[in-house]
């Protein structure tokens, strides 16, 4: 997706970018939810660039025994300030929500968005205590793909990995040299254990983001899609261009005249 020459661009105009969303703002302290993914801990290294490490407000949001390890390895290779680092454990506020709204543990969509708008409670309520903005973490696949709860974990004050594919977001973890786990372990919104993106979306990112790509970036019809990749690949391909067209609802709520 980039060649090298083109990190360094890049890099530099999501710098700019959350530099000026700031200044317009006149606001000096961001917040950020860290999960141990690449996408954070991208987005995370893209702030640091922009900002003074000690305007940054990383907040950890386990669910019951989730695993932070990760996510204090990425605020340990940035040099964090330990005094900036908040986690909060979710379980009883999602528990109790489940309880009252009479949300069974097996129903794994549900309590996964209770998890995700909890989570977006707890990070802008952060904000709030320190008149910060909230940084997101989503990309332009997940966007795409409407891989994410609506009013959770897309909620945000600013956006800094919008313009990136999944597949960019990794290279550009290689060019900030993160360390390897970001690089190998699976994607996961971390909604339930041993939860992965893409055994659920049921393809993968790298052949998401080729479809996209023509879709979305060079406006090729889906119609002619298919045609472009190998036979193999066709109904994959097919897969992601219906998941698309499913999800379109979510770009377009809420409905106004």
């Amino acid at each position: 997706m980039y060649h090298s020459s083109q990190f360094s661009k890049e890099i530099s105009v999501i710098i700019e970018f959350i530099q000026n969303v700031f200044r317009k703002n006149a606001t000096q302290n961001a917040v950020i939810a860290i999960s141990g993914g690449i996408d954070s801990a991208v987005a995370l290294s893209l702030l640091v660039q922009a900002l003074p490490k000690a305007q940054i407000w990383p907040i950890l949001l386990p669910y019951g025994r989730q695993e932070m390890t990760d996510a204090q390895t990425i605020l340990d290779f940035w040099q964090i300030l330990p005094e900036n680092r908040k986690i909060l454990n979710i379980t009883s506020m999602v528990d109790a929500s489940c309880s009252s709204l009479q949300i069974d543990d097996q129903d794994r969509i549900r309590k996964g968005n209770i998890m995700a708008r909890t989570r977006m409670i707890a990070i802008f309520d952060y904000a709030k205590s320190k008149n910060a903005l909230v940084v997101g973490t989503e990309n332009k696949s997940e966007h795409y793909l409407g891989y994410f709860t609506r009013f959770g974990d897309q909620a945000s004050d600013l956006e800094p990995l919008a313009t990136l594919y999944k597949t960019q977001v990794r290279q550009l973890a290689q060019a900030f040299k993160l360390p390897e786990i970001f690089l190998t372990k699976a994607p996961s919104a971390d909604l339930w254990q041993d939860q992965s993106d893409e055994q659920e979306l049921g393809f993968t990112y790298e052949l998401a983001d080729q479809v996209l790509t023509y879709l979305i970036d060079q406006k090729v019809p889906a119609s002619a899609i298919a045609q472009l990749f190998n036979q193999d690949q066709q109904l994959l391909v097919k897969k992601i261009l219906a998941r698309v067209n499913a999800m379109a609802f979510k770009q377009q709520v809420p409905y106004t005249l």
